[in-house]
């Protein structure tokens, strides 16, 4: 079974470098990108493009499952993690290069629901038990997934809630399970609720004192070594500009 898994991960990998190499041309610089920075990435795409002609794709994904397409050879220059250990992994294998590495966002886990007036008393919400599902992010492969286990384990309710748990394979896929109603709420990232065109709701911002910190790291990975383009968008990141869009999404920055 762990050799079918291996062998689907490289066919994957093979697929998606294909594709990539196919706009390879069209597009100076390419970026793997955490699922929970999906929205707060496109506007800085954007902005990038008007501040120096450049243009950058992205893919996303958890950041488990992009860490091991890039360990498997997939053409990307940067990577946005959601977490800092596999940037320090990769920069240790010589995945990435040394030097480039940074936290450019920390991550807030929230407690979210679509309906209004879900929860007025989370963690009494949370220990009824009156709810079909709750929607997490594998703790495995998402950063934010393993934040949430962590806010359940504090709180007492791990084990209790298994059964009800629906883990997501991304925090993308996640936060989908509660927008379309197939979860009554879900442990999500604070700028998905901030890009959810949809203002009302339930919300609970999780104290931070219940989850480790998700300082989200961005690396130059050997496959853009010699790209002025991914040293750019590595340069633009760190910039003002950029800055305030991703605080504009709930991040915090200047860790």
């Amino acid at each position: 079974m762990r050799q079918f898994k291996r062998q689907c991960l490289q066919l994957t990998t093979l697929l998606l470098a294909l594709i990539i190499s196919s706009f390879a041309q069209a597009v100076d610089v390419r970026i793997a990108v955490a699922a929970n920075f999906t929205d707060t990435t496109r506007e800085l795409i954007e902005a990038f493009a008007e501040v120096t002609g450049l243009e950058a794709s992205a893919s996303f994904g958890s950041t488990g499952k992009l860490y091991a397409q890039i360990e498997n050879g997939a053409p990307f220059d940067v990577f946005l993690a959601a977490d800092s250990r596999r940037p320090e992994l990769l920069e240790e294998n010589g995945g990435g290069i040394a030097g480039t590495r940074f936290t450019y966002a920390r991550g807030k886990v929230v407690l979210w629901s679509p309906e209004p007036d879900t929860f007025s008393d989370p963690k009494a919400w949370l220990s009824s038990g009156k709810f079909a599902r709750l929607a997490i992010a594998n703790p495995k492969t998402a950063p934010y997934g393993f934040a949430a286990q962590e806010v359940l384990s504090g709180l007492s309710l791990w084990e209790p809630l298994q059964p009800r748990l629906v883990r997501g394979d991304s925090i993308a896929q996640t936060f989908q399970f509660v927008a379309t109603a197939n979860a009554a709420a879900g442990f999500v990232a604070l700028s998905q609720v901030r890009a959810w065109p949809k203002k009302e709701g339930s919300l609970w911002l999780i104290p931070q004192n219940l989850y480790s910190p998700i300082d989200q790291q961005a690396i130059l990975l050997s496959f853009g070594k010699d790209n002025d383009a991914a040293h750019q968008w590595l340069k633009f990141l760190q910039g003002e500009k950029a800055r305030k869009i991703i605080e504009t999404y709930g991040y915090e920055t200047g860790h």
